[in-house]
């Protein structure tokens, strides 16, 4: 008899319930992980995040062999063959109890139900925990006892409930015996190199102590500049489960002696960016529909986007004309990651601009995100398309240049992923093609693909019909 911890989306040895749980009992404890190279391509996991996460699980793998609990991954092409797989090492190690942290897409959970019912019958008790939210989705809600669809409320109902049962963060598990050997494995799926992100959870753990200790009182008044560094940049580990909300809400009340409820104190700005995280996730589950590439908004649907391959292919190459938005662009597609006041600005621009279907954007992004998580990027780009929960009107629509003058007043961000630009006078830089036709006419940069003022009169046309 032997228990087993199932991982995935939480590569964590810190606050890990699953995991802290199984290593309570006094039996034998393994852990096992799938790679699913067809189930991530369906799902558009971009090459970057792929190699992330194969760092982060070796790293894992070491850290639990240190500890004397065996890893064994299995590479399966999909969930619909991973419920047998499962069930066969279990038979075969003797396995009578299954540790698992829930996940909360709807094919995770058809996944999830499957293997739950073959447990049953093969007599295996099956442990579940809510890990991934702080309070488990389906849990804050209206008085009527539905899910909130407006951010806001949902936000209140969650700070008054955090402040009435606080958090738990769970503790590390101890050593369960001698330490064993780990064999380093390799993904049988498409990487890029993603060495710019340092992979282990004392790193990680380290690099949120710092954030909070330095910067985060500040981080309402310098998250919106690209070209200053007043992010947190922890959204790769946040997305792989490598760190939890609850860990960062710990290290917050560390640095600031306690936590933010109020708005306007110091550390609130970047406590309810958390809470916008956690909404999307209760949303993802609450309206499964949301997993299929369905709008939040079912009368969206009927809004005639406009498909121009050549627009939507200048937008995914940074090549529009709108400085921010090609800079953006550029960002994204040499890093895997983009700041978020920009996906905002660049989502709008597609959506409002270019007319073009969110979900083209969406998937796009999947594609090369190195922190790409589809509750928090169908949230996003809905937002932006106005399709989703969202209690603004749909003409809420982003003007590009005028975003830049705002966040990228001088052009540093610009000149940065813009070498092209890097002669145009600040003045000029957000509308640089009068000034490139006087003085640098043999210049590639191309001119603005739309006008922004009649692109934005047909997307309230379109919205209006």
């Amino acid at each position: 008899m032997s228990s087993l911890v199932w991982f995935r989306d939480d590569l964590r040895l810190h606050d890990h319930p699953a995991l802290y749980a199984a290593s309570l009992r006094n039996e034998p404890l393994q852990a096992i992980y799938f790679v699913t190279p067809r189930q991530w391509e369906k799902h558009d996991l971009a090459p970057i995040k792929a190699d992330l996460m194969e760092r982060q699980l070796n790293q894992l793998g070491a850290e639990l062999a240190a500890l004397g609990i065996p890893l064994t991954v299995f590479t399966v092409d999909d969930y619909q063959l991973l419920p047998k797989v499962l069930l066969n090492f279990c038979q075969q190690q003797s396995i009578t109890q299954l540790f698992v942290n829930r996940d909360i897409g709807e094919y995770e959970l058809q996944r999830d139900l499957a293997v739950q019912q073959q447990c049953d019958v093969a007599k295996i008790q099956v442990q579940w925990f809510d890990a991934r939210c702080v309070f488990a989705p389906g849990t804050v809600l209206t008085g009527s006892k539905e899910m909130f669809k407006v951010f806001t409320p949902f936000s209140n109902a969650w700070l008054k409930r955090l402040m009435a049962e606080g958090y738990q963060v769970w503790p590390k598990p101890m050593s369960r015996g001698e330490a064993l050997n780990w064999l380093p494995v390799q993904f049988a799926y498409p990487k890029v190199d993603s060495s710019a992100w340092p992979i282990g959870e004392d790193h990680v753990l380290a690099r949120l102590r710092d954030f909070c200790a330095e910067k985060v009182d500040a981080y309402g008044e310098q998250r919106d500049f690209p070209a200053t560094a007043g992010t947190s940049q922890l959204s790769p580990y946040l997305a792989l489960g490598i760190i939890t909300v609850r860990q960062c809400l710990a290290a917050m009340q560390d640095a600031l002696g306690q936590l933010p409820f109020e708005r306007g104190a110091a550390g609130f700005v970047w406590l309810n960016e958390l809470i916008w995280r956690e909404f999307y996730q209760h949303l993802l589950v609450a309206f499964p529909h949301l997993s299929k590439h369905k709008a939040f908004k079912p009368d969206t649907e009927h809004v005639r986007w406009l498909w121009d391959e050549t627009r939507f292919n200048a937008w995914c190459e940074g090549k529009t004309g709108y400085p921010i938005v090609d800079a953006a662009m550029r960002c994204l597609k040499q890093t895997g990651w983009m700041h978020n006041r920009l996906r905002m600005i660049v989502a709008s621009f597609l959506t409002k601009d270019l007319h073009i279907d969110w979900r083209h954007g969406e998937r796009y992004f999947m594609q090369q995100l190195i922190d790409g998580e589809l509750a928090a990027n169908n949230g996003g780009w809905q937002w932006a398309a106005s399709t989703g929960a969202d209690a603004a009107p749909y003409f809420r629509i982003f003007n590009p240049t005028t975003q830049g003058q705002r966040f990228d007043e001088k052009g540093i961000f610009i000149k940065q992923w813009l070498p092209e630009l890097a002669a145009v006078p600040e003045k000029h830089i957000h509308t640089p093609r009068n000034w490139l036709t006087v003085f640098q006419p043999q210049n590639g940069y191309p001119a603005p693909i739309v006008d922004h003022s009649e692109s934005r009169a047909i997307a309230l046309a379109l919205f209006q019909r």
